[in-house]
């Protein structure tokens, strides 16, 4: 017996993008299956997330950036972060014999689950990481309930 599966052009790109990510030695894009949307960029920073009863915690590495450099933002069930990491300015004299880091603008989008609360979204930004606070609504929290012996 098989099954009919529909056709969708985008999973098309997904698997060309896949194979330039891996022609080139880029890092992939795509993890264990989750929706991420990201822009091309020189660079894309690392993110962590995570999830207790209470919240989902998003840590994103943002080294030598200021907090007004990043922009956080959820609109549509989708937290976007976003912002530049720009290149330090060459002072004369000053011979550079290997460059490494990557700088450049950067968005990172992520398809927030139906059970977190939009309007309690808050952020914090300290020694380089970014940390965004997504609490669940009370209503899908985990509830512990009794049970009686009689």
């Amino acid at each position: 017996m098989s099954a009919l599966v529909s056709w969708n052009p985008l999973r098309e790109f997904s698997n060309l993008e896949n194979r330039l990510e891996r022609l080139f030695g880029l890092p992939s894009l795509s993890r264990n299956g989750e929706r991420e949307a990201m822009t091309v960029s020189q660079w894309s920073p690392l993110v962590d997330i995570s999830e207790d009863n209470n919240e989902y915690v998003v840590k994103a590495e943002l080294p030598e950036m200021k907090k007004e450099e990043v922009k956080v933002s959820v609109e549509n069930g989708e937290l976007t972060i976003s912002g530049e990491r720009k290149i330090e300015k060459e002072e004369k004299g000053k011979k550079y014999h290997r460059i490494e880091r990557s700088y450049g603008s950067f968005m990172r989008s992520f398809t927030l689950p139906e059970t977190v609360s939009g309007e309690k979204v808050s952020a914090e930004f300290k020694d380089g990481i970014l940390t965004v606070h997504l609490p669940k609504d009370e209503k899908t929290k985990p509830k512990s309930i009794e049970v009686k012996v009689q």
